[in-house]
Order: C-alpha cells, then sequence, then structure tokens
C-alpha cells in the first residue's frame, strides 16, 4: 500500500510499505477513506525527529471502513464506517474507568513515562504506524473505532477522530461561566473550532491570530476576533474589550508553533540541527518551546480566570511566570484530548444537517494522498490560504 512516511526535517514521502495486517485478537484493518494532516504532525515534520525513525508512518486523524476484524472485535464488523481516536486505549483499565482514555494504562508507552500510544507519533507515544495510509491496523480495536452514519460526506465525521474532541475538551476544561467570555490564541484547525464551540455554547468569544484568512474564516462564523499582526499589545486589547478585567477564560491553541518568541525560535532551529542523541535529552530537558501564546494568555485572563492548552508543546518549558500565575489566582488545565469522553455531545452536532458547528468549512485543501509533501509544506507555511488539509488515499 501507499503510505507517508518520515525521513528527516521538512521530508515526507509517499512510499509503497506492506499492508498491515491482524496481529492481536482486538486488532482491526480498515481501508482509509479520508485522513488529514495536524498542527501535531508539523512538530514532527519540523522539531521531533530525535524522537522519529526514517520510514515511520504518519498520521493519526483517519476514518475509512473496516475490512477485516479480529475475534475479540465484536461492536464493528467488515463494512461498518467508523472514525478511528487519535489515541489508543483500551476501555476498561482504571484510567479508562474514569474516562481519561488519553491516559490509558494498557496502552502508556512506559519505557518513556509518556501516556496512551497515539497513530502516527514518535517513539515518545509507541510508535505505531499511522494513518496516512491506504489501510490501517488498528489495536484496542474492541473499543476505539466510532461508528458513523452511511450518506454523509467524509467531512462531517472525519474531524472526530481529533479536531472536534481536541476542541470540545478544550473548551470545557477552560470553565466559562454561564455567559461569559474566553479569548481563543491560534485559529488553526484546533482555534477555529473551540471559537465555534464556545460561541455555539452561548459564550463570548474574543478569537486572536495574525493571519488574514484564518481571521477571515472565524468571522464567516460570527466571531470577534483581534488580528494579532496590527494589534499592538493584544492583553491590554482583550482588557479595552471587557471593562479592563480580560476574559473570564483563555484557551492556548497555539502551543510550540507560537511566533514572536526569538528564542524558542533558536531553541528549534538549533534542536533541529543536532545528532539525535545529543538533541533528544536536551528537549527532555531543556527549554525550547516558545511561549509567546502561553505568555499572552496569562496576560490576557481575568484575575481567577482559567487557561486552556490545547495547544502541544514539544519539550521542557522555558521558566513559566509563576509568580503572575500566583497572583493572579489562574487555574491551568491541560492536556490530550480524551477523544471518545466527548462523543456522546458530538454525534448529534455532527449529524444535524444544519451544521451548527460549521464542519463543512474548516477545509481549505483536500489532496489525493500522492501529493501530501505538498499539503504538509503549505500548512507549515500557511501558504495559499491552507486552514485545514485532508488526504484522500
Amino acid at each position: 500500500m501507499k503510505a507517508v512516511t518520515w525521513h528527516g526535517k521538512r521530508d515526507v514521502r509517499v512510499e509503497e510499505v506492506p499492508d498491515p495486517v491482524i496481529k492481536e485478537p482486538n486488532d482491526a484493518v480498515i481501508r482509509v477513506t479520508t485522513t488529514a494532516i495536524c498542527g501535531s504532525d508539523l512538530h514532527l515534520y519540523e522539531v521531533l525527529g530525535p524522537f522519529m525513525g526514517a520510514g515511520d508512518i504518519l498520521g493519526h486523524e483517519p476514518m475509512g471502513v473496516v475490512e477485516e476484524v479480529g475475534p475479540e472485535v465484536t461492536h464493528i464488523r467488515p463494512g461498518d464506517r467508523v472514525v478511528i481516536p487519535f489515541n489508543i486505549s483500551c476501555g476498561h483499565c482504571h484510567m479508562c474507568g474514569m474516562r481519561l482514555f488519553a491516559q490509558c494504562e494498557t496502552t502508556q508507552v512506559r519505557e518513556h513515562g509518556t501516556g496512551a500510544a497515539l497513530f502516527g507519533y514518535t517513539k515518545l507515544y509507541g510508535r505505531v504506524p499511522g494513518g496516512q495510509a491506504e489501510y490501517l491496523r488498528v489495536p484496542q480495536a474492541q473499543f476505539g473505532p466510532i461508528k458513523v452514519p452511511e450518506g454523509p460526506p467524509d467531512e462531517r465525521f472525519v474531524y472526530l477522530s481529533d479536531v472536534l474532541p481536541t476542541s470540545w475538551q478544550a473548551v470545557d476544561y477552560a470553565d466559562v461561566p454561564d455567559g461569559g467570555s474566553v479569548t481563543v490564541f491560534g485559529l488553526g484547525p484546533i482555534g477555529q473550532m473551540c471559537s465555534r464551540i464556545a460561541r455555539h455554547l452561548g459564550y463570548r468569544v474574543i478569537a486572536v491570530d495574525g493571519v488574514q484568512e484564518r481571521l477571515a474564516m472565524a468571522r464567516r462564523h460570527g466571531i470577534e476576533v483581534l488580528d494579532a499582526a496590527v494589534t499592538g499589545d493584544v492583553p491590554e486589547a482583550v482588557r479595552e474589550l471587557t471593562g479592563g478585567r480580560g476574559t473570564d477564560s483563555v484557551i492556548d491553541a497555539v502551543g510550540m508553533e507560537a511566533h514572536g518568541s526569538p528564542v524558542g525560535k533558536l531553541a528549534h532551529t538549533v534542536t533541529g540541527m543536532l545528532p539525535d542523541a545529543v538533541a533528544a535529552p536536551l528537549m527532555t530537558h531543556a527549554g525550547v518551546d516558545r511561549l509567546a501564546a502561553l505568555n499572552q494568555a496569562i496576560d490576557t485572563v481575568r484575575r481567577g480566570g482559567t487557561i486552556s492548552i490545547s495547544g502541544v508543546y514539544g519539550g521542557a518549558a522555558d521558566p513559566m511566570p509563576m509568580l503572575k500565575l500566583f497572583d493572579k489566582g489562574v487555574t491551568l488545565r491541560m492536556g490530550q484530548a480524551h477523544v471518545k469522553r466527548w462523543i456522546d455531545e458530538l454525534m448529534p452536532l455532527v449529524t444535524d444537517d444544519s451544521d451548527p458547528l460549521g464542519v463543512m468549512d474548516l477545509a481549505t485543501h483536500r489532496l489525493p494522498l500522492e501529493q501530501a509533501p505538498r499539503g504538509y509544506e503549505i500548512f507549515q507555511k500557511k501558504r495559499d490560504g491552507a486552514v485545514k488539509v485532508l488526504l484522500t488515499p
């Protein structure tokens, strides 16, 4: 089969690889019909090479049709249409019993002290072959796959793999009071959906980005925006819009891709140039992240408010302003999305023909799998109006 494979910094290729097969009685194999490029994939493309291996298959946002199941898989069968959550969880361990599926004790990567294994990610999360491919082996298929109805286009459902649950959790974790306000930093796919979900739930949303196409998309969905490219002091601008206090909550949907941190940018560049044996411990133990968005979030949130972090940070963070966090009494919540925890809330919204979250207005590019390298390039460089790239095997 064809799959998107990693070969180095900014070097992804579409290659022939062996077809996946059932290895365990709770496996399934699906034929992928739509898969997506995630902002987290850009971390592999740009920064996290020390934890990758040449030929690793990328991708963690797939959906498709079940081809084969192992004998312990009973809730899906060949021919079913399914979405695959990006994290691999068993559904029956202690953590899964607490609905903390991203911390599944069955698939935790204990060798590296990390949570549940992820599709198509680094060895820190299990190095499980990913879904930017024609076929995908799905471990723990007795629990993970989400059945979706026949009929509507893939675009209606594919975001249940990551984007929608991650965004819903980010808004939930933001703990916005009834009728309250939230600032969303970053209008990539997650920030777009965080903004729409928060507005759908009745909150005032102020979204911040500096890319015109992203701002325009948010405006189409009735989101109040601030253009970071022309707004000198974003936290002060938010305070001016909120009676001098700041918003009740802030969502950081940017993470380590944040601009405006020259030291962080240098750290990214330097670690990308070092041999893996040197770069890996540096990323694990030293400050290599750009904290511009997080620092702005801390300045923006009102006293006693909550910051929800959905943007992924790639290594140890630079020193955080703990005095300011303590003085303002800020609550921080963060973590990988517990995908299946949020499906019951999301499924009625994505099956609603009125499309209340605008899932049909998120993808800006739909490319054949063979053009994945171009998709990565335009997404990473924010070219050609790229907000979300879908791939069709």
